[in-house]
């Protein structure tokens, strides 16, 4: 904040006589004066009128109007900013949220998650973040300048640039949410020229943990508050161009996943939101196979895997190693079949969604759940590896996009779940991919995983909004082929 100062001889008199009032309320002279908006500005403003006071040499106008420049300078802020101004923290704005904003902020979130229109059938309860509270308060002590934090790629980010006075994070929330009037969820958009991504990032289902921080600005025509809100995993993910819909709508907790089966409502809230259970496991091993109860898994003896311990496992591998978890072969790239014994020839090209370089191909047939691993295998692939919200929330948007068409080949019933890369290892007591890595993401349906007591393959199944269940393995599924960056790479040295 600049000001313009009257050069005077330095003297007692002098400092009474040259002091004026400047459009924000600072005293001038020929002293440097504090700014009236630090931690020490009442002291600080009123310090000239202090030392004029010890001099006896001030009027009664003169003090009054030292007086009225004092209380303007607490009056500073009151307006808005100009939005082509360039704005700079200032130190009293950085601090963390009380205990009470934190809870007011949380609890605002979610009552306003279960208000919405369409009412959503996959909507989790948020909960409170610290770490994604302290980007939050970083972002907003940057004063929002220049794009959001990108150390974290599943992060969302919604802000917002207010006047001091204009309101707290209950008006920004309810800023957000009512976009949701004109966000059209048939269709999918925003209509017009209106702004809805704050309100589809607000009521984003799969978002499950939230942070938000706030600061004070200067700016050279006044303070502005800044607010942002961080979320994880992020939403506005897009397809093709498209921000796909940001929840399924259906009837209130209908389609939670199995680790957030339980169902929440508050007695604000208009409708119930998914959380983390608190049923116990009830399941048992078969051939002699050992149950921990604290993790609800079985320990199989050797030369048996699945959930349940109901696999026999036998197959040699020709080019590719095996798999002793899942008692299937990961070939080597460039060989397919049960063994991977069969030559494959390149290129193969055919990818319905790309997602962070990634290729997914949708199977127009069905098969067994190794039938399709093969399938895959053939044309230089493995089955979907599905390893965060984004690529589920994108592919089962696709998927749901696929029930009206006529892409199928096949017509049984089976053919509306898709197979991907998952499977029981038992022997790791997880769920892991084809690959042998463990399963750090998870999107089951309710009540799964429950293995059928059968099988411990894993689909993405229609009728819960393509969230995942454990299958028989012989069962016959579509399938999701994936081609990482070595496949692709393939594509481009053929000639």
């Amino acid at each position: 904040m600049h000001t313009h100062t009257s050069v005077q001889p330095h003297s007692p008199q002098s400092q009474c006589s040259g002091l004026e009032c400047t459009s924000s309320g600072l005293l001038v002279g020929s002293s440097s004066l504090p700014n009236p908006l630090s931690a020490e500005r009442s002291q600080g403003a009123l310090a000239p009128a202090a030392t004029c006071m010890q001099d006896g040499r001030v009027s009664a106008r003169r003090l009054l109007a030292l007086l009225a420049c004092s209380l303007l300078a607490w009056r500073v802020g009151e307006t808005g900013p100009d939005p082509l101004e360039k704005l700079s923290p200032l130190a009293l704005g950085h601090r963390a949220l009380s205990t009470k904003e934190t809870f007011l902020v949380l609890s605002l979130h979610n009552k306003l998650r279960s208000k919405v229109q369409p009412p959503a059938a996959n909507m989790q309860r948020l909960d409170w973040s610290e770490e994604l509270a302290q980007l939050a308060r970083a972002r907003a002590a940057s004063c929002l300048a220049g794009p959001a934090p990108s150390q974290a790629p599943h992060v969302g980010w919604s802000e917002a640039l207010l006047p001091v006075g204009t309101g707290g994070f209950d008006e920004v929330l309810q800023r957000w949410f009512a976009e949701g009037q004109h966000y059209d969820y048939q269709a999918g958009r925003c209509a017009g020229n209106a702004t809805c991504s704050h309100y589809t990032q607000l009521v984003w289902a799969t978002s499950g943990q939230l942070g938000c921080g706030r600061h004070t600005c200067a700016g050279h025509r006044g303070h502005s508050e800044a607010f942002a809100c961080a979320y994880s995993p992020g939403g506005n993910w897009e397809m093709n161009g498209k921000t796909i819909v940001p929840y399924k709508k259906g009837a209130w907790c209908s389609l939670c996943t199995a680790g957030l089966s339980g169902c929440f409502k508050s007695w604000d809230h208009s409708g119930g939101l998914c959380e983390v259970p608190r049923n116990p496991c009830r399941m048992t091993c078969r051939n002699s196979g050992h149950l921990n109860m604290s993790s609800c898994q079985c320990t199989c003896p050797p030369g048996y895997t699945g959930r349940y311990c109901q696999v026999k496992c036998s197959v040699q591998c020709l080019h590719g190693k095996f798999r002793k978890e899942e008692c299937s072969c990961l070939c080597d790239i460039g060989y397919s079949g049960a063994e991977c014994g069969t030559k494959i020839q390149f290129p193969f090209h055919a990818c319905d969604v790309r997602i962070d370089g990634n290729c997914f191909m949708v199977s127009p047939e069905a098969d067994t759940y190794y039938g399709a691993k093969i399938k895959c295998q053939e044309k230089g692939a493995m089955l979907a590896q599905i390893r965060n919200q984004k690529v589920q929330d994108i592919l089962a948007f696709y998927l749901s996009r696929l029930e009206t068409s006529n892409r199928v080949t096949d017509t049984d019933f089976e053919t509306r779940n898709f197979w991907i890369g998952l499977t029981y290892k038992t022997s790791k007591a997880s769920f892991r991919w084809d690959t042998g890595e463990p399963s750090s993401f998870t999107s089951f349906a309710f009540g799964q995983p429950d293995n059928q007591g059968f099988g411990n393959c894993v689909e993405m199944q229609a009728s819960a909004a393509f969230n995942w269940n454990d299958q028989r393995c012989k069962t016959r599924n579509r399938y999701i082929c994936q081609f990482a960056q070595e496949h692709i790479s393939l594509w481009q040295q053929d000639p």
